[in-house]
């Protein structure tokens, strides 16, 4: 797709942020908080296959841990129509940092207190992504990032293993089990590569 297409989608993503923050917490439960844009929207190539996301929740760590979906996602995408939309999108906490090994210089494009950042957005369309892309870290910084994104990791499949376990043999569906537990496995795998490349 055409940058000017991907940040129409990153615009509309924003205002739907903007709305269902405002919308009962009977009704939706997952409040997001940030949307950062993260991945080759930041850079200057005109042709992009996906817009990539970081979607904040306001959710302790452990009950977002890399790669995973927290409870009520799936609602939420679909209220936003995020999942009918060429959006990749990254859950993370309100209660770390939103950037690691693969969130590298996000930029933030709304959050619950300053709404849609739209100088931001401009930024965006116009490929001048660098110019408002936050700092990298440090070697140390980012080290100390992925040994507490693994640590995460490593209790989320500790958790749906035991859970798989239990409710194996147990009748209902298994499907959404065994789906947070290989995303809890894949997260624990990518950040354990990454710990384990030389560069990191």
């Amino acid at each position: 797709m055409k940058r000017t297409r991907a940040v129409h989608h990153l615009r509309e993503l924003a205002a739907k942020c903007d709305e269902m923050s405002r919308a009962s917490s009977s009704i939706f439960r997952l409040r997001v908080v940030q949307l950062w844009a993260v991945g080759e929207v930041l850079g200057s190539t005109e042709e992009l296959d996906w817009v990539k996301v970081a979607l904040v929740v306001d959710l302790p760590v452990d009950e977002v841990p890399w790669l995973g979906k927290p409870a009520g996602a799936d609602h939420w995408a679909q209220a936003t129509r995020l999942d009918k939309n060429p959006i990749s999108p990254l859950w993370r906490s309100a209660r770390a940092p939103v950037w690691n090994h693969r969130v590298e210089r996000p930029v933030l494009v709304w959050d619950v207190e300053n709404g849609v950042a739209e100088q931001t957005l401009t930024a965006l369309a116009q490929g001048r992504g660098d110019s408002v892309r936050t700092p990298a870290p440090s070697a140390e910084e980012l080290r100390e990032r992925l040994d507490d994104e693994l640590a995460v990791s490593l209790r989320a499949l500790r958790h749906w293993t035991g859970v798989y376990e239990e409710k194996r043999w147990a009748p209902g569906k298994l499907t959404p089990i065994s789906d947070a537990m290989w995303s809890a496995g894949a997260g624990y795998v990518d950040v354990w590569d990454a710990l384990a490349d030389p560069g990191n």
